[in-house]
């Protein structure tokens, strides 16, 4: 007896069903949005279980009564998400060393890896002020500790003030005074990029201006001027940005139609991926004029390539626009920042 044929069908049903419940919707019509599922405000979705781990293990040397209010502290300027403050450090690294044309000197080392914690850590404060009326109404930050109700708003802004003042003294005290007067530019973007996403679809670009700041601070640290590859760098910078923060909010896509927030991936809807690509080809174009006006050898070229295929597997791997896959291109840039650290600092150890 000759066999029936397997149908195809179900399986296209079953992809279908796929990209209707598991993806943002790109027809971006809020209306049409199904209702969110109730948010969890236990703790942040994103939050990294080993970094959760590591705070739970330094938080014993505390007493009982002042472990919650650290814990929520530290939640809330993101010490169980570093990835963000790795995405900030590597460019600010690519600045150091090609200010200083090799390994840069270890107060400025030391000074601008831990402004850059610093800042950071300053900037989800004000960020979480900005969005305590948004965050609960999107699953991924329901849980932060200002959506939950955990730390209060005028805690969070005390916060922003403490740290940014940290920030200022480290300046203050081992640097120039070019660099001081960029540091109020830098701390004014750092308080604007909350904001931005209620007024324009550009907040990724804001963000990138103020993730970015440390690099003409750097040059101005070590150089005392701001070189036109300085800002070369600096452009590059504000396209890296923009593109690991578009998959970032690609994953939030439906939650923030829902909630009236602005973002670039709401902005490009579907030509989204398109304009990725662009992006990232623009930034590789970028870096190579930067490695041609620094006269960086081979192996600057070789990281470069592997940020090409890094970027090229977030593209393919996001194509079901997934928000698991749109995540996991989000933390893939750690590693392009990181090759194309590594490539810099060995052409240069070559020049």
């Amino acid at each position: 007896m000759p066999r029936k044929r397997r149908s195809s069908k179900p399986r296209r049903q079953s992809s279908t069903q796929v990209t209707q419940e598991e993806l943002p919707l790109l027809d971006l019509r809020a209306a049409d949005l199904p209702e969110a599922p109730p948010p969890d405000r236990s703790r942040p979705a994103d939050a990294s279980v080993r970094s959760t781990r590591t705070i739970e293990f330094l938080l014993r040397a505390l007493p009982d009564g002042w472990r919650d209010k650290m814990r929520d502290l530290l939640v809330l300027v993101r010490m169980d998400r570093p990835i963000g403050a790795l995405l900030l450090l590597w460019p600010t690294w690519w600045a150091l060393w090609l200010a200083a044309d090799g390994f840069p000197p270890w107060k400025y080392l030391v000074v601008f890896t831990v402004g850059v914690f610093v800042m950071r850590a300053a900037g989800c404060a004000m960020n979480d002020f900005a969005d305590r009326n948004l965050d609960p109404q999107v699953a991924r930050t329901a849980g932060r500790p200002i959506a939950a109700g955990r730390v209060k708003p005028w805690e969070a802004v005390l916060t922003f003030v403490v740290l940014a003042l940290i920030g200022f003294a480290l300046v203050l005290a081992f640097t120039n005074r070019l660099t001081i007067y960029l540091s109020f530019a830098g701390a004014a973007l750092a308080a604007l990029y909350p904001f931005s996403k209620r007024y324009t679809h550009l907040p990724q670009v804001v963000l990138g201006a103020a993730f970015g700041w440390g690099i003409p601070m750097a040059f101005a640290a070590i150089t005392n001027g701001l070189p036109p590859v300085c800002w070369l760098l600096f452009f590059g910078n504000v396209l890296f940005s923009t593109i690991y923060d578009t998959e970032y909010a690609m994953v939030d896509r439906d939650d923030d139609l829902r909630a009236g927030a602005k973002s670039t991936a709401i902005l490009f809807g579907e030509a989204d991926l398109p304009i990725l690509g662009i992006l990232m080809a623009t930034l590789l174009f970028t870096l190579l004029l930067v490695g041609q006006r620094a006269q960086l050898e081979w192996p600057f070229l070789v990281g470069l390539a592997v940020a090409l295929l890094l970027f090229a597997w977030q593209l393919w791997n996001m194509r079901w626009r997934q928000r698991d896959a749109c995540f996991a291109a989000f933390r893939n840039n750690n590693w392009v920042g990181g090759a194309v650290w590594l490539g810099l600092v060995v052409a240069l150890v070559m020049k």
